[in-house]
This record gives C-alpha cells, sequence and structure tokens, in this order.
C-alpha cells in the first residue's frame, strides 16, 4: 500500500455472522409514479455501514446487495451477547441508494419504537422507519403501515440527489447544481415551516426553497458527512471542483470553505496533478483535541484505476463563534494495487480497507519510520491455504504422502484423505453456511439454509460421501481427490464472491476493528509471533524474541537463526501439506500414529520420492507426474544442501551440545504460557469470546505446525547423527530429553488446537443427563441459549468450556465490555486462554499435570461431548505413559484413577450412543479395562467420590476410611450397575465376577464401624445378589450353561429359585429349552425344581404358545427315564388341545387332531416302558391333588419299597385311571377324526360312548378302513355282525344311487349324518373324489371278502339290500358266486355256508325275482342229475341233497298268481313248466337212490297225478323247519 508495508495481524471472522435467519418484511407500493430519471445514481456495488447508538452503544449493521438493491438487512449487534441470530430483511418498492442512517428515538416512543431508520431510494423518495428491536419482528408480508412514513424529494427541486447524510432527526442530501437541503424529517409533516431548509451562502434572506434560480457557484456535491463538534451537528460537503464546505445545522450558516485543489500555504507538499476527489471522510471529534483529520480519496482518471488518499488536519476552535483552519496536508498515502472500498479516521490512525487487505497509518508523526502501512491479511488467504488452493500448499502432495505413509495398510488411504479434506472444510473461519448452500446445489444438492446448519459433522460427512456416489466417482484414493480437488474450487469460488469487503467499523476508544462483508462480520487481531516465522521474517522472530528466549549473546542468536532456517527449509521441502497429514494422524480414527507419521516424512526427505507401486500415477495427470518428478529433484537437492548446512552449523557452534542449547531454547518458547490468574467471573457467548476462540485457533494451528516442524527437525538430526558427526551424549540428550519434550508440545497444542476447531456433537436421544440440563432448571438466562447449539457446526468444544468453567477473559474484558475488543487485546486473550486450557485457573501451581485435563474430560462429558473427551483424556494418557513418572504416578497419583474413570464414562457412553457391531465390543473392553485400572490406585477411593456425580453417573456412596478390598467391592458393583445401565452385560458380568472376589476379603476386615450400605448385609446375602447378577448377565448373553452354573453356585437359597424360574422363562421365551433335555446340564439336586418349574410354567401358559412346555416335559422325564410321568404329562397335553383349543378352519383342526394323535401316541408308548402293574397314569384334573411320590418309573427289579406301595397303587388305579386299552381307544377315535379332517369333513359330535355316528360318518366319506377299525375296536360278538351289516348296506347303497332316497326312508337301514354334522368342502374334491358306480363295486368286493369271515352272512345282507334298493337290479356275478362257493366238499343241492344258494334263492323269490329264482333251482337240479360217476356214491349217501323246499313251493304259488293276475302269463307259465320238468327229474333220481323215501313220495305223487298231472304241492317235502332239514342234510 505503499512503499513500505508490514504485516502485523490478520483477519478473525466471527462465529456465526454466516448464518443468520432473515426475517422478512416489506413496503407498500407507492402510490405515485417515479420519476422518469433516477434523482441518485444506482448501486454498482454492494454496500454496507454501521450505525453506533446509545450507550452502551448498539451496533445496527446494514448492507445493501447490487444483485437486491431494493433490499435492505438490518442486523442489531451488541459486544456484551452474542452474534445476533435473527436479522430484518426489508424489501422497498424501488431501488435503493447507497445510504442508511439509525439513531436513537427522543420522544415518547422509545418504549415500543426506540429507533428511527432513514433511507432514501433512486427515485428520490425518503423514508422514515419507527423500528423496534430487530428480534421483536417476525416474518410478515408488509411492514405495520403505523411506523412507516415516506417523502418525495422530488417536489423541492428537479435537480438529481448526488449524494446523502443524515442525524437525529435531519436528512441532508447534496444535488447535482451543488446545492444542498435539510429536511427535519422527525416533523413527519412537510407542511410545517422549518421542514425543509436550503443551506445558501445568503442565509439571512429568507425565501421559498426553489422559488428562484441562482448562478452556480460550486461544483456537483460529491460527498456528505455530518459530525458533531461539541454537540453542535456541522455537515462536510465534498465538491467536485475539490472545494469543502462545512456548514452550521443549527444555524445554517456556512462556517468553512475552501478548495483542495491549490497549493499548500506552506508550499512544500502540492497535490498531484490530474487527480480528482471522490470522496470524503471525517473523524470523529476528539474533545481532548482540537484537530480533525480529514481524508479525501482522489482518482487520476475513470480509465485509469490508480488512487490516493490525501489527509489533511483539520483545526477547530469554539468560542462566542466556532472558526475552523485547514492545517497542512499530510503526506498522501498512494494505493498501489486493489480498490479502495472504504476508509475509517480515528485521532492518530486512517484505515484503508481494500478488496485485497487491511491496513493502517499514522497521522500526525514526523517519523518516517511510523508513516509505514501496517497490513492485516484478510480472510481469503487464509480460507485457500486451508483448501490447498495457494501456490504453496498443494493437494497434490498431499495425496502422494499419503500414499507413502499408509503403504503397509491401503484400506485406509480412501477414509484418510476423505477425513482430511472434510476436516478442512469444517474449520473455523472456513465454513461458511451459504458458501456449503451454493457448491451443493452445484451438485444439484437442494439444501436450505436451515437445514445446512442443522447438519452435524457426521451428517455432513455422509451427504458429500452421497455426492461421491452420485458423481459416479469410484472410491479409490484419485477419485476421491479429484472429487475433492474440483469440491474445493467451487467452494472457494462461491465463498469469494458471497463474502466480499464492503465496509469498516472502527472503535475510537478502544481501537476494535470490524470488517463488514458481504455475508459475514470479522474482527481483526495482531500476529503472534510464531506467525512471523511462518511469514519468514526470522531475523526480526529472533530479534523480537531473544530476551524471551534467553539468548545470552550474538552467537547463541546466530546459532538459533540458523537452526530457524534449517527448520524452514525443511518445512518447505515437504510442503505444509506435511502438518495436515501430522494433525489428521493424530485426531483420526486410523490405526497410525505420530512416530509412524514422523517416519515416513523423514523416510520422503532422506529418499526423495516414493514406490511407484504406491500410487496409480497413470489414472493421474500429465502435470501430477511432471510435479512428482520435481519434487524428487528438489527433495534430493535439499537432503544434500541440509547436510552442508548441518556442517556448517556445527562449525560455527564448535559443538552440537550449544545448537541442542538453542534448540532447547526454542523448544521452551513454544511452550503455552502458562499464566498464574484467579478469575470468578463466567464467560458469556460474547462476539470477543467467539473471535478469540477463532483467533485462537489460527495461532494454535501456527504453534502446532512449529511443534510438528521441530519434532521433524529433531528426528532428522537423529537419523543424520553419523553423517554430521554427532556424539553419542548428544544422541541421547535428544532422544531422552528434546524429543519427549517436543512430544509434550505437541501434545498440548494438540488439544488447544482440537478444542478450537472441533464441532460439538448433538447429545444422545436416550442421553438423559444432557436432556436434563438442556431444561436449564435453575439456571442462569446467559445460559438458556448456547445448549440449543449442540451439533452446529460453527459451536465448537471450546465454547463449551468456556461457558462452563471460570474463564480467561480477563483481558477481554480490561476495556469496558461495551466495545469490541482491539487487535492487541485479542491476542492478549488467546494467550491467557490458551494457558488456561493447558494449565488451569489458579493462582499457585498444580501438583499434577492430570488435574486440569481431568476437569475438562468432567466438562466435556457432563455435556455429552464423549468423543471429544476420549480424544482429550487419550491423548494425555499416551503423554504421560511416555514419562519416566508414570509408574508412580499410576500407583501413588489419585489424578491417574480420576483420568481412567472418566476415560472409562466416555468409551461406555460412545457404545453405548454412536458405535455399532465390532467397533461397540471394542468400546467396551477398552472401558473396562480403564474402570478395572482406575479401581487399583491407592488414593482412587478418595478422588473418585466427588467425581462421580458430575458425570451424571449413580454416585459412589462409600466412606474414605475403607479397606481396599471393600473399595473394590464397591466400585466394582458400581461398575456393574453402570454397564447394566447401558445394556452392556459381558462387561457387567466380568464387574459381578470380580466383585465376587472381593467379598470374602472384605468381610472379614469389616471392623463394626459404618462403611457403606453394602458391606452391612452377611456375605451370603452380597454373595446371593452378586451371582444374581451374575446369572441375569450370563442369560443376557444366551450363556445357558454359564447361566444354570450360576444358579448351582448361588449360597441363597431364595435368590436361586428365583433363577431358576428366570431361567426356565427366558429359555421358553428364546425357544431354547432343548438344552434342558440334551444332557449338557447336571442337575444335582435341581432336576426336581427343575421340573416343578417346567409344569408351572406350562400350566399357566397357553397350549398353543410355542415352544410347548408339556413336550419339553416329555422329553425332560424321558431323558430321566420317568416314563410315567412322561405319558402323563403328554396326555394332559392332548387333554387341554381337546378342550381349550378353539378350531378355526379345517386345517386348523387337522393340525390339532394330528397333535393330539401324536400326544396320545407318545403317552401309549411311553407306558409300555412301564412295568405293566404301573401302565396307567391319573386323569389330568387329579393328578395334581393326587400325585403318588416314591413309586417307581421305569422297568426295574421290584423292591420292597415297590411292594410296600403296590397295595395303594392298585386302589388308586381301580378308582381312576388311563390305562393302556383307555388310551388305545382315543387314539383310534382321533385318528378317524383327523381321517374325515383331512377330507374336511366335520365330525361334531363324536366320541367314545356313541362311535356308530362316527362310523356312518365314516362310511359316507369312503373311509371304509377307518370305520371298519374303529368296529373291530369297539364291538365283538352279536354287536360286531350288526355293525357290519350296517356298513356293508351302506356300502350297497352306493351302488345303486338312484335308489337310495328311497329305500332309507322304508327301510332305515343305515343312519346316515345331516348336512350339519356331513360337510364337504369343493376345493377337496381332487383329493377326495367320490367313487363312480364301477369303484363301488369294486370297493364292495374288496372289503366283503376281506371281512367275511367276521360274519359269514355279509353276502346275503349285501345282496337283499341291493334287491330290496332295486328290485331289477342285475346281481354282481362275484356276488352270485358266493353264494353258490359257499357249498361244502361231498355235499349236492342248496346246502353251504349262511350265504348259500338257498338264501339266494329265498332272496330271489321275496323280491319277485322268479325268472333267476327258477334258473338257480334249475340249475342246482341239473347239476344233482348230471353229477359225474365218482360222486355217485356220495350223492346215494343220507341227507347228501337239500332243496329249500318252502321257498320252492312260495316260488311255485307265485307264479301261479301271476298267471290267475294276468301279468306276464306267457313267462309265468314258461317259468312253471321249466320248474315242473325241473323238479320232476329231480323226484325220479330221488326216488331210485332212496327207496323207502321214494316210496312215500309216489303215493302223495299218484295222488295228486289224478287230479293234475304235476302239482307243486306234490313236490314239497312237508318239514316245518326248511333250516332244520337244511343242518340234517348237512
Amino acid at each position: 500500500m505503499g512503499s513500505r508495508s508490514t504485516l502485523v495481524g490478520v483477519e478473525v471472522p466471527i462465529t456465526g455472522s454466516d448464518s443468520v435467519k432473515w426475517h422478512e418484511l416489506s413496503l407498500p407500493l407507492r402510490s405515485s409514479s417515479p420519476p422518469p430519471w433516477p434523482q441518485f445514481p444506482p448501486l454498482t456495488d454492494d454496500c454496507a455501514s454501521c450505525c453506533v447508538v446509545g450507550d452502551p452503544p448498539l451496533y445496527f449493521i446494514w448492507r445493501i446487495h447490487k444483485t437486491h438493491p431494493n433490499v435492505l438487512e438490518l442486523l442489531e449487534l451488541s459486544a456484551e451477547s452474542e452474534f445476533p441470530k435473527i436479522g430484518l430483511r426489508i424489501t422497498f418498492p424501488d431501488s435503493l441508494s447507497s445510504f442508511a442512517h439509525i439513531h436513537q428515538n427522543q420522544d415518547g416512543s422509545t418504549l415500543t419504537n426506540p429507533y428511527t431508520l432513514y433511507v432514501l431510494t433512486v427515485s428520490g423518495v425518503a423514508y422514515l422507519i419507527k423500528l423496534r428491536t430487530i428480534s421483536a419482528y417476525s416474518s410478515t408480508s408488509v411492514f405495520p403501515g403505523d411506523e412507516l412514513f415516506q417523502f418525495d424529494l422530488t417536489s423541492y427541486s428537479n435537480a438529481p440527489i448526488t449524494s446523502v447524510a443524515a442525524s437525529a432527526g435531519c436528512l441532508v442530501v447534496g444535488r447535482n447544481d451543488g446545492s444542498i437541503a435539510c429536511f427535519r424529517l422527525s416533523l413527519l409533516n412537510h407542511a410545517v415551516p422549518g421542514f425543509v431548509n436550503e443551506l445558501r451562502d445568503d442565509s439571512g434572506i429568507n425565501r421559498l426553497w426553489g422559488f428562484m434560480s441562482r448562478g452556480r457557484t460550486v461544483g456537483t456535491v460529491l460527498d456528505l458527512v455530518i459530525r458533531e463538534l461539541h454537540g453542535v451537528p456541522f455537515v462536510f460537503v465534498l465538491h467536485s471542483n475539490g472545494v469543502i464546505q462545512i456548514w452550521d445545522l443549527l444555524s445554517h450558516n456556512k462556517i468553512f470553505s475552501q478548495g483542495m485543489n491549490v497549493q499548500n500555504p506552506e508550499g512544500k507538499i502540492t497535490i498531484p496533478s490530474g487527480t480528482t476527489a471522490v470522496r470524503l471522510w471525517v473523524s470523529e471529534a476528539n474533545n481532548q483535541s482540537d484537530r480533525i483529520p480529514l481524508a479525501i480519496l482522489r482518482r487520476k482518471s475513470q480509465e485509469c484505476s490508480t488512487e490516493m488518499i490525501c489527509v489533511y488536519s483539520l483545526h477547530y476552535g469554539l468560542g462566542d463563534r466556532t472558526t475552523l483552519s485547514l492545517g497542512p496536508l499530510l503526506p498522501s498515502i498512494p494505493l498501489e494495487e486493489g480498490r479502495c472500498l472504504d476508509v475509517k479516521l480515528s485521532s492518530d490512525r486512517i484505515w484503508i480497507i481494500k478488496d485485497n487487505g487491511l491496513a493502517f497509518h499514522y497521522i500526525f508523526h514526523t517519523d518516517i519510520d511510523v508513516k509505514e502501512a501496517h497490513c492485516y491479511a484478510l480472510q481469503e488467504d487464509f480460507v485457500a491455504e486451508q483448501l490447498f488452493l495457494n501456490a504453496e500448499l498443494s493437494s497434490d502432495d498431499l495425496l502422494w504422502m499419503i500414499h507413502s505413509i499408509f503403504s503397509s495398510s491401503k484400506e485406509q488411504i480412501v477414509p484418510f484423505i476423505f477425513s482430511t479434506f472434510l476436516r478442512r472444510l469444517l474449520l473455523p473461519g472456513v465454513l461458511h453456511c451459504n458458501v456449503l448452500r451454493l457448491t451443493l446445489l452445484d451438485y444439484n444438492k437442494q439444501w436450505t439454509e436451515t437445514e445446512l446448519q442443522s447438519l452435524t459433522f457426521d451428517g455432513l460427512k455422509k451427504e458429500i460421501g452421497s455426492l461421491v456416489d452420485d458423481e459416479g466417482l469410484g472410491r479409490t484414493s484419485v477419485s476421491i481427490y479429484y472429487f475433492w480437488k474440483n469440491f474445493f474450487g467451487r467452494y472457494f469460488s462461491h465463498w469469494c464472491k458471497n463474502n466480499t469487503p464492503c465496509g469498516l467499523l472502527i472503535q475510537p476508544l478502544t481501537g476494535g476493528v470490524v470488517l463488514i462483508r458481504k455475508d459475514s462480520m470479522s474482527l481483526f487481531r495482531n500476529m503472534a509471533n510464531i506467525e512471523l516465522m511462518a511469514e519468514g521474517c526470522l531475523q526480526e522472530f529472533v530479534d523480537l524474541l531473544k530476551p524471551e528466549l534467553g539468548l545470552s549473546g550474538d552467537g547463541e542468536h546466530a546459532i538459533l537463526l540458523e537452526v530457524l532456517k534449517c527448520v524452514t527449509s525443511m518445512s518447505q521441502s515437504l510442503g505444509k501439506t506435511a502438518s495436515a497429514i501430522l494433525y489428521e494422524g493424530l485426531v483420526s480414527k486410523s490405526n497410525i500414529s505420530l512416530e509412524d507419521v514422523v517416519s515416513q516424512l523423514l523416510k520422503i526427505l532422506q529418499t526423495g520420492c516414493i514406490p511407484s507401486s504406491l500410487v496409480p500415477f497413470s489414472d493421474l495427470s500429465a502435470d501430477f507426474d511432471l510435479g512428482k518428478e520435481s519434487n524428487h529433484k528438489n527433495l534430493r537437492k535439499f537432503s544434500v544442501n541440509m547436510i552442508l548446512s548441518l556442517h556448517a552449523l556445527s562449525r560455527k557452534a564448535n559443538s552440537w551440545g550449544k545448537v541442542l542449547n538453542a534448540i532447547e531454547s526454542y523448544i521452551q518458547f513454544l511452550v503455552p504460557h502458562k499464566i498464574l490468574q484467579s478469575l470468578d467471573t463466567e464467560e458469556s457467548l460474547k462476539i470477543g469470546t467467539a473471535a478469540m476462540v477463532q483467533a485462537t485457533s489460527q495461532v494454535a494451528q501456527a504453534m502446532l505446525v512449529s511443534a510438528l516442524e521441530i519434532l521433524l527437525f529433531v528426528k532428522y538430526l537423529l537419523n543424520l547423527s553419523g553423517k554430521i558427526n554427532m556424539l553419542h551424549a548428544d544422541i541421547s540428550r535428544i532422544q531422552l530429553e528434546l524429543v519427549p519434550m517436543i512430544q509434550d508440545i505437541v501434545s498440548e497444542w494438540l488439544i488447544i488446537y482440537f478444542l478450537v476447531t472441533t464441532p460439538s456433537e448433538s447429545p444422545g436421544i436416550e442421553d438423559f443427563s444432557c436432556q436434563l440440563s438442556s431444561l436449564h432448571i435453575d439456571s442462569k438466562n446467559g445460559r438458556r441459549s448456547w445448549h440449543d447449539k449442540f451439533g452446529k457446526l460453527d459451536f465448537t468444544l471450546a465454547f463449551i468450556l468456556l461457558m462452563s468453567n471460570q474463564t480467561s477473559s480477563q483481558d477481554l474484558n480490561h476495556h469496558s465490555s461495551h466495545y469490541f475488543p482491539n487487535p492487541r487485546d485479542l491476542i492478549s486473550a488467546v494467550q491467557h486462554f490458551t494457558g488456561w486450557i493447558i494449565w488451569g485457573n489458579t493462582t499457585v501451581e498444580s501438583n499434577s499435570p492430570l488435574r486440569h485435563y481431568a476437569e475438562l474430560g468432567l466438562t466435556l462429558l457432563r455435556h455429552g461431548q464423549y468423543y471429544a473427551a476420549e480424544c482429550l483424556l487419550s491423548v494425555v494418557e499416551a503423554n504421560i505413559q511416555r514419562e519416566k513418572i508414570f509408574r508412580s504416578l499410576q500407583e501413588n497419583d489419585g489424578d491417574w484413577c480420576v483420568l481412567q474413570h472418566l476415560l472409562g464414562c466416555c468409551l461406555l457412553a460412545q457404545a453405548r450412543f454412536g458405535f455399532p457391531g465390532i467397533l461397540k465390543e471394542r468400546k467396551i473392553y477398552e472401558a473396562i479395562r480403564c474402570f478395572f485400572r482406575a479401581s487399583s490406585g491407592e488414593l482412587a477411593s478418595k478422588t473418585l467420590q466427588a467425581l462421580s456425580h458430575d458425570t451424571g453417573l449413580p454416585p459412589l456412596c462409600l466412606d474414605d476410611s475403607v479397606s481396599s478390598a471393600a473399595w473394590k467391592l464397591h466400585y466394582y458393583q458400581w461398575a456393574m450397575q453402570i454397564l447394566e445401565q447401558y445394556n452392556f452385560s459381558e462387561g457387567a458380568c466380568q464387574f459381578a465376577l470380580a466383585a465376587l472376589e472381593q467379598v470374602d476379603e472384605a468381610m472379614s476386615r469389616r471392623d463394626g464401624s459404618h462403611v457403606g450400605c453394602t458391606l452391612d448385609e452377611s456375605a451370603v446375602t452380597i454373595k446371593g445378589r452378586l451371582w444374581s447378577n451374575v446369572f441375569k448377565f450370563t442369560l443376557d448373553l444366551n450363556r445357558f450353561h454359564d447361566a444354570y452354573c450360576t444358579i448351582i453356585s448361588n449360597p441363597d437359597e431364595e435368590s436361586k429359585q428365583i433363577c431358576l424360574r428366570r431361567f426356565i422363562i427366558v429359555l421358553y421365551e428364546l425357544g431354547a429349552m432343548k438344552i434342558l433335555c440334551d444332557g449338557t446340564l447336571p442337575f444335582t439336586g435341581l432336576a426336581d425344581k427343575i421340573e416343578r418349574e417346567l409344569a408351572w410354567k406350562a400350566e399357566r401358559t397357553t397350549i398353543t404358545a410355542q415352544p410347548n412346555l408339556y413336550k419339553l416335559l416329555y422329553a425332560f422325564e424321558m431323558h430321566r427315564q420317568n416314563w410315567q410321568r412322561a405319558a402323563s404329562y403328554i396326555y394332559e397335553y392332548s387333554v387341554r388341545l381337546k378342550n381349550e383349543v378353539v378350531i378355526t378352519d379345517h386345517q386348523h383342526l387337522s393340525r390339532l387332531l394330528q397333535e393330539r394323535m401324536n400326544s396320545i401316541s407318545a403317552a401309549i408308548n411311553a407306558l409300555h416302558l412301564v412295568n405293566p402293574e404301573y401302565a396307567w397314569i391319573e386323569p389330568p384334573f387329579e393328578k395334581n391333588l393326587n400325585r403318588i411320590e416314591g413309586y417307581p418309573h421305569k422297568r426295574a427289579k421290584k423292591t420292597e419299597m415297590e411292594h410296600l406301595a403296590h397295595d395303594h397303587a392298585l386302589s388308586r388305579k381301580e378308582q381312576s385311571y388311563i390305562d393302556l386299552d383307555k388310551l388305545q381307544d382315543q387314539f383310534v377315535l382321533t385318528s378317524a377324526e383327523y381321517t374325515l379332517s383331512l377330507a374336511n369333513i366335520e365330525s361334531r359330535s363324536t366320541g367314545r360312548e356313541d362311535p356308530s355316528l362316527l362310523v356312518s360318518i365314516l362310511v359316507q366319506a369312503n373311509l371304509y378302513d377307518m370305520a371298519f377299525t374303529i368296529i373291530l375296536k369297539y364291538y365283538k360278538g352279536s354287536a360286531l355282525r350288526r355293525e357290519l351289516e350296517r356298513i356293508f348296506s351302506a356300502m350297497s347303497l352306493k351302488c345303486c344311487p338312484n335308489k337310495i332316497s328311497s329305500y332309507t326312508e322304508r327301510n332305515q337301514l343305515v343312519l346316515i349324518p345331516s348336512e350339519e354334522k356331513f360337510q364337504s368342502s369343493p376345493e377337496m374334491g381332487s383329493m377326495y373324489q367320490q367313487p363312480n358306480g364301477n369303484s363301488h363295486w369294486a370297493t364292495l368286493e374288496f372289503y366283503i371278502r376281506k371281512y367275511k369271515v367276521f360274519h359269514a352272512g355279509l353276502p346275503v345282507n349285501v345282496a337283499e339290500t341291493l334287491l330290496r334298493t332295486d328290485p331289477h337290479i342285475e346281481l354282481p356275478l362275484w356276488l352270485v358266486q358266493m353264494f353258490k362257493d359257499a357249498r361244502q366238499d361231498r355235499t349236492f343241492g342248496m346246502t353251504g355256508q349262511e350265504s348259500n344258494a338257498a338264501a339266494l334263492l329265498r332272496l330271489y323269490v321275496d323280491c319277485g325275482r322268479h325268472m333267476e329264482a327258477v334258473n338257480l333251482l334249475v340249475e342246482y337240479i341239473d347239476s344233482f342229475a348230471t353229477v359225474r360217476p365218482s360222486n355217485l356214491l356220495n350223492r346215494k349217501k343220507p341227507f347228501a341233497a337239500w332243496f329249500p323246499y318252502s321257498t320252492i313251493e312260495l316260488l311255485w304259488c307265485r307264479l301261479e298268481d301271476s298267471i290267475t293276475s294276468d301279468r306276464m302269463i306267457d313267462q309265468s307259465e314258461k317259468l312253471k313248466r321249466l320248474l315242473h320238468g325241473a323238479l320232476h327229474s329231480y323226484l325220479r333220481l330221488v326216488s331210485m337212490h332212496c327207496s323207502a323215501v321214494f316210496a312215500s313220495i309216489v303215493f302223495v305223487l299218484s295222488f295228486s297225478i289224478g287230479c293234475l298231472y304235476v302239482d307243486v304241492s306234490v313236490c314239497q317235502l312237508k318239514v316245518d323247519n326248511d333250516d332244520a332239514l337244511a343242518a340234517a342234510g348237512r
């Protein structure tokens, strides 16, 4: 910005300034049309400024964007509170000018509308708006009309307005013709006298505005500035001809006018020719000085943008008359690069903001060294560096370095790259919600600002991961790298467009500087000393810190300077990406350590390259490959130059010891300063606090990078120790002193950087302690809002620590907290804050290095920041373990126990809320180890007492004077309860077992004093409770064998019984009851109890529940060989199935009946194994009341006990029992019902008492086998014959279905079930088809042949049924043959078994089948006559032939009746003749063989022949009983 400049500070973004929620309001449209030409130049750039109101001051920030020129944004800031969450966005009908003014009202409306806003549109309309506080507005459609006033300034003059300024109640406008008008808008009525006043040279003459024209004496008004001098408002006017006029707004008199384009009165300094004035700035008046600085921006031409600022000194005096005089022109400030955006003046400084930086110059000084520009770097450089977009920090280096570091674990490369880039994006100062939304919009991701603000780190990581998938990129390191490179390029482009600088706010009292950007705001701070070295100012850095570093002379000064040059050279060779990798390796979840990263970086420095196989360079661009070769050459060159430089350094120092001394002094400088202080104020979320946290992140990053660089350097020295002639003592010193010291410093700055950059986590949904704290019960109002910020990306862990502890805010409060901190105070506050993070808030030296870290971890843990607390405590633990005092610290220091306790709590909480699967188990096991370590310290019982309540965990209620065993017993139970509460049964089981080991020792050392409620119990009670807990945990883990063993080990009988019952219930619920029957559990002493519990559970469980407890009891008793009890339980199951199950459909019925059938079958099988004398069971309703204990349950030799119980058992059996026969009967009936159910046939009223109905249903369903089974089971003798006849009658009826109904109505041979009892499902027809006619005949033939042995008269029954049903039916040949085959050997005629030919003949005669009867008789008579010669002797025996003579006589009579009744006369006569001939032949043969009988027959025949030739009565033997004759014939 001039011939000489110095970088003294950097920009510090204000957290939350990018995430404002805007309330939208709009103004009504104008009633009159705007003028045809604009009255004010339209906006060409975004503009913003600030109005300070009241005391304590409120800062109203207003902004107008060129993209929306009719929208005014308002923010109300206070340095005493956080940045506002809500802003006001007012939409006007017309475009606005680059002007807005807000002041405090002085009238009576200050309560409801405390502020007034002036706005001027480009059309010349001025708006007066009575404002409420910004937070009082909500988004509505139209601004309230009673709070809005508008004034058309074009009605007073047609000249275009070129500039405007305002003060309380007054609006001053300058026009193109050089005129100036003052409007008293506070009068609210343009008709009131004095509303408009024209500022003219002849102001003493009263005239109306615009009444007459006058000649133009001055140029166009370029700028207006209103300032108060001792309470009097003055307006400073800059005209285009270089004239500055100053007017008194009270008297409307001009008190100063002078041209600025003339030579200075002293003639020493002149204004450069060819420049024109553009802007005017005037400093606020200082009552302690009579000088007011003025600054004028001058520009050479419109084409050439070369600008300069001329500074003037205006002297003023107050008395009877105000006098102003222009002092000498101060040295001008050329603006060589960039465009001037805004200028602010204080009493001794001028601040200039350009689009490429901010600088200030001292004024009113003659020393040329003071005239140089003091520059502040803007945030653009910081953002570009963090996003790997500047030349010194190439992301290409990052890629190949990561591949080198993870050469042995390539699967971690992609997550590491992804996490590195994402962490950079989320850094405070880099993350910008609106910019991120616009970047995601480029990838077609529609996100609102509210949705983005609610995103967490993991949520944003997931969202960007989905972008990678949507882009179609593979999850390879190269694709991820190029995605992030492209994403960062887009992001930075949007960041620059949406965060252009717009204006400055300077606080003269404190020197605070605020930069107003387009979409955010920032403060500025001075640079830390370490940042000077990072900028390359090594000489200045060493000179500045020479006293602090303790350098005794120029020699040490020079040595340190050379060392820092070597360190800088190494840093430049690796590039700044190395620090990004080192930090990510420290905080990421990868398995790589800092030592591994350092060793790989050193290998790169020494070799200059990495193996080409590590990176798929074929996928990269040619530029990347060329960059790789260039890096290789540079690193090789660096290696040679570094060795030469180290040799030169050794020679200059004469020994490596002096070099190490210089290095140690530098290392001591890197240690965070410990500032002893005692603060008793609690910090709130102020803007200065947010800026301090942001500034701390910048400083901590620089310090961490410097510490890592010096660590790399000393490690590099160790690797080159042989080449640079380093002594063994020096090597040992580096290894044992310097390296551990640097590692401690790295850990400290890592903790600081981690806390100020890591976003907070949202509390878990089930985190009760955090939910309780969010209720703000009995909390201060200042703390109620920041709990809602948890999980926001811009709310880091440092804010939680600040809000929860007594903080280091003293330096920020050195000046009044009503103002923003100045750059010097801000960096001082950073030093105090970093010292507090590491050393704590105390006035004395801390005895333990862990105590303050434990307090920080406890604070994070209390607010649900579990991962952050784990990282913090893990870093501390790893750092402590490297120290020599670790062993003694672990054994004797209670703070170590606190650290382990808190670390265990963090791990446990993470396992509960944040990790699934294997990661969760790993966290649990680590937490268990931490809790065991915490209990091992000697001072653990004392230090952990007051801590546990603050962690949100149950308190450790135990006295300090307990023994070690009692303490461990209590602590282990506490840990067990916590793990149980979080459902971590594995860990809880371990602590329960550990507590059991301490019970005996703790109880043996009890001295009677009260040491806690736990030890007031007996040892048996404590052990019983602990074993019960072990049982519960092992049961939760499904370790059933272990759970059962705990039941056996439990000494408390009551507890044992409860556990056993719970064991049975859980096994049942989990379907794991098989373990009780597989022989793996030792039932010593518990078998009967298990049986009782199972039976108790079975009786109270729904019978359809699964798994079935009755089956389990059956298997359990069978395994124990208690056959009778097994049969009893399974039979009870079948009974309950029958009585309790509600049948819903046929399919359900089938399953039910099959289950009953299987149960009864199982009971039968079990009873078959019992001694026959005891092969019976009690009915289910009597079993539980009359169970006999002690009787045998299996086959064995009879003992005396069996004989003693024999009589009683028999008496019980006689009274009420169910034996094998009864079970088999039930099995048969159930099988029949099951068979019917398979055919979808319902049988509702069947049972053992009346099986005949069931048989009928089976027959009708063609289920003959089951029907015959029931008959043979239930019936004997005549009853069996009767039932067989019923079945075959029904079967016969099916052979003639057309005649069934008439026959059954007439004879009722078979009881056919009604429709209510016999229903068949149509869909089952294919499975159970009704047989057709042929199949019925075949079925009838099959079964009649099968069961004829049980009843020989079945053919008669079948034939009779058929003939009576259908008199005209033709009997099947097989049936007729059965009658014919019934004749016995060596007999003739119609003799035989019960179903013989005579019976068939009788059926034919009875049914009117005369032809069949005659034919049958003729057939048998012919067979008798045509006997073989071999059988003649048999035919001649007595009673060798028999015929049913009565039946023959009946047949003869029937034929005669037919003839006499004129029915079938011809057929009857023919049959009669045939019958007569047959009988005649038969009688002739009989007379030949039986003389005596034949003589009597001849006598009868001769008597009859005389009357009739043949009379049938002659052929009939007068026998009273045909059956008796037949028997005699046999």
